[in-house]
């Protein structure tokens, strides 16, 4: 979704708002970074109000007017109804529309043998992974849909883990293979809403949940390899041009990895 010129003596139209979901590290923060510089207003969520707060500030610096693109922080955890309710309403009444919903926030879950993974952990990673996506996508449909002009687009941030699976990561896997599902349901039934949604699967962006790719992680022969890595901000340009596209376009799946990772081939 670009930016029309404006004419002289013109009120420059508004600027485009997205909400990003985990925005106080690695991949939610490189994509809030990328959107300010392209003049996006962004709406920053996630637990830790301190590393929104950075994120923020960092964003502000990015963009090329003198005060920097519009940032709002909004601290809320994605597993709680209540919370994603706050967050939304936050967003309208700060920016007046949503035009974006990044759903970011994610949680790997310890890389256990499957018969010693606690239920609870089990939990945590569905709760936050897809049922905390699904909530977003919920509230973010609601207002796309009544918002004047409708429409809107949401970003699933999937995995390659979404196409193939790592040793000990069954709940995650498990996530990532039904954010597939959440996208198309929400691509078809966003279709006459103007809604579109599209999904990037991840490999090896260089952030602290991938820290242990870099000094050996276990491979499915039962080896532990160092892997390759990417800078978050490669990723970050992907998402930027699927955002940027008109409505009536979609990158419905996307898969951004690091070029020499064990994964073509990888079992």
């Amino acid at each position: 979704m670009t930016t029309p010129e404006t004419r002289p003596g013109t009120t420059p139209p508004p600027a485009p708002t997205a909400l990003i979901t985990g925005a106080g590290s690695g991949i939610g923060r490189a994509v809030a970074l990328a959107l300010a510089g392209a003049g996006w207003s962004v709406v920053l969520a996630g637990r830790r109000a301190d590393a929104l707060e950075e994120t923020a500030r960092l964003a502000e610096r990015s963009g090329d007017g003198p005060e920097g693109p519009a940032a709002l922080c909004v601290t809320a955890d994605v597993t709680r109804p209540d919370q994603v309710d706050a967050l939304f309403a936050a967003a309208r009444a700060r920016f007046g529309r949503l035009d974006l919903l990044f759903n970011n926030a994610g949680t790997f879950g310890p890389p256990v043998p499957l018969e010693e993974l606690a239920y609870d952990d089990w939990r945590t990673v569905v709760d936050t992974n897809l049922t905390g996506a699904f909530l977003c996508a919920q509230a973010a449909f609601r207002a796309m849909k009544e918002q004047d002009p409708r429409g809107g687009r949401i970003i699933n941030n999937g995995s390659v883990s979404a196409h193939t699976p790592r040793p000990h990561s069954v709940a995650y896997t498990a996530t990532k293979h039904a954010m597939t599902g959440l996208t198309k349901s929400l691509s078809l039934d966003g279709r006459p809403y103007d809604i579109a949604c599209g999904q990037i699967d991840i490999g090896n962006a260089a952030t602290e949940m991938t820290g242990r790719m870099q000094t050996g992680i276990l491979q499915a022969d039962g080896s532990t390899a160092v892997e390759p890595v990417m800078d978050a901000a490669d990723v970050a340009r992907t998402v930027l041009h699927m955002a940027q596209l008109p409505l009536g376009a979609n990158v419905q799946f996307a898969t951004v990895m690091a070029t020499a990772m064990p994964y073509i081939g990888r079992g």
